[in-house]
């Protein structure tokens, strides 16, 4: 985590719209690491796998930005350990339940009962998402 890698940023913001020439307004430069990371010590990055949480716009191949120091509050995206397995899901906290929310229909919310082994490993503050996707060559 400790590298520095300055890059180019566009201060002013970029239209969706109409693109204007971009180059005038790169006036300074950005450090994703110290923008994206609070607590380097705590924080990890993890790749989703999966579709449990498509509805969202995450996609298998995407990348998290996962901060263990975080305590998980209602509604929150969190990589948690359930039962042994891995899952990404939103926190629902209710009536002194805890219930793991998916965004995809095709899953259904998981009741966190006094059964299961769980742990809440950290609190997703970011989500990078790849755009430009590589062809897949045969």
């Amino acid at each position: 985590m400790s590298s520095h890698m300055p890059l180019p940023f566009a201060e002013m913001g970029v239209q969706a719209g109409f693109p204007s020439p971009g180059q005038d307004y790169l006036s300074e430069s950005i450090d994703l690491n110290h923008e994206l990371i609070r607590h380097p010590a705590s924080t990890f990055y993890a790749r989703v796998e999966g579709n449990s949480m498509v509805g969202e716009g995450i996609e298998p191949g995407d990348i998290l930005v996962v901060d263990r120091s975080i305590e998980p509050s209602d509604g929150d995206l969190a990589v948690c350990c359930l039962d042994g397995d891995f899952t990404l899901k939103r926190i629902r906290l209710s009536r002194g339940q805890v219930w793991l929310i998916p965004s995809n229909e095709a899953f259904d919310p998981i009741l966190v009962t006094s059964t299961c082994r769980f742990e809440v490993w950290g609190v997703v503050t970011y989500t990078i998402k790849q755009h430009h996707r590589q062809p897949r060559h045969h």
